[in-house]
């Protein structure tokens, strides 16, 4: 067991602070990864704040970790040291069931170990992000980042960029497709680059007319103002596929009418109630509305392997981790294009 530097909170209430945390020895299937780079997702906000419910303490954010490769187990064939790695939001999983078989580890039966705030098999207590200098995963949930990425902007790439991925790929979005990305934020700026690589005709749907230049800059070919009614009837039964990015609670209604019978808008940003659905939106022409997690392990992979061919990659701040607790509140209010990366080399200087 090793002794490491870390930023964490104590509290809901408190900001984060340095502190010191514990990283398992490396067993033989592990690869020992010295943290060069973590993404700040809303999550880790949500989280360190129990506004998803109540978190244990010390909580260690991040699930956006990019970093070499310093030590491998013995039985370790695919990773050496050197390497350039990524670990996202799982670090673990049961990896018998009908969903680690088929893949979607993400949805595990047991229950995915995620990369903080889940039970740490290893050591005790619960697991902590990449807020730290370095992380202990077993190689089979390391990803290989392409040689031809930025390692500086790519680590957002594992929460927003798969988030945003799994549901484009499961719903087979492809070239000529008319698709729909709802809020631009963290999500829905990955959302529209990768639909864009996809080959989709992509619109930008949004209630803010001053995000219209960015959204076309990213690659979107339209922006629909949700708020413009005229405009909003002129797109119904268009669709093919919507992403919906809005991170809170809404009314899905307006949203369902632009959809083509058959078709699915698929929930990646609310993690809580939708408040309000009428049903006959969804019977009169069949429409759907699906949810999606991130994705698997495999699925990552080859997300990571679609941006490096079609240089795809975030738009970012660098800040360091003195700057984090500012960085959150900016977050909070939406003052940001469009994730922020941690240089964790900052770290070191604690």
């Amino acid at each position: 067991m090793n002794t490491i530097n870390a930023y964490g909170n104590l509290s809901a209430t408190e900001e984060l602070i340095p502190l010191k945390i514990s990283r398992r020895d490396v067993l033989p299937t592990d690869v020992k990864i010295d943290i060069l780079y973590c993404g700040v997702c809303h999550s880790d906000i949500h989280t360190a704040r129990s506004e998803w419910g109540a978190s244990q303490y010390p909580v260690v954010p991040g699930h956006e970790i990019i970093g070499s490769v310093v030590a491998t187990g013995r039985a370790v064939t695919r990773f050496g040291v050197g390497d350039i790695v990524g670990v996202g939001c799982m670090v673990d999983s049961c990896r018998h069931c009908t969903a680690c078989e088929e893949g979607v580890e993400q949805y595990c039966e047991h229950g995915a170990t995620f990369t903080y705030g889940s039970k740490d098999n290893f050591l005790g207590g619960y697991t902590y992000g990449g807020y730290s200098e370095n992380i202990v995963v077993d190689g089979r949930f390391v990803l290989r980042i392409p040689e031809n990425l930025d390692i500086s902007r790519a680590a957002p790439l594992l929460c927003a960029g798969i988030t945003t991925w799994s549901p484009l790929k499961h719903w087979k979005v492809k070239k000529g497709d008319k698709v729909g990305v709802i809020g631009l934020g963290g999500l829905g700026h990955m959302g529209i680059k990768l639909a864009h690589a996809l080959g989709a005709y992509v619109v930008m749907i949004t209630s803010s007319p001053g995000k219209a230049n960015d959204a076309k800059m990213l690659g979107a070919d339209e922006v629909l103002i949700s708020g413009d009614t005229a405009a909003m009837k002129s797109h119904a039964h268009s669709f093919d596929f919507l992403l919906n990015t809005i991170p809170v609670g809404h009314d899905v209604d307006p949203f369902l009418k632009l959809l083509k019978r058959d078709k699915t808008m698929v929930i990646v940003g609310a993690n809580e109630p939708l408040t309000h659905v009428n049903a006959a939106l969804l019977v009169k022409r069949r429409k759907n509305i699906a949810g999606s997690l991130i994705g698997g392990i495999a699925e990552t992979q080859e997300m990571l392997d679609f941006c490096a061919t079609h240089g795809v990659l975030p738009e970012v701040e660098m800040i360091p981790i003195q700057k984090i607790n500012e960085a959150w509140e900016r977050v909070v209010r939406s003052d940001i294009k469009y994730r922020f990366v941690i240089d964790m080399k900052s770290l070191k200087s604690e």
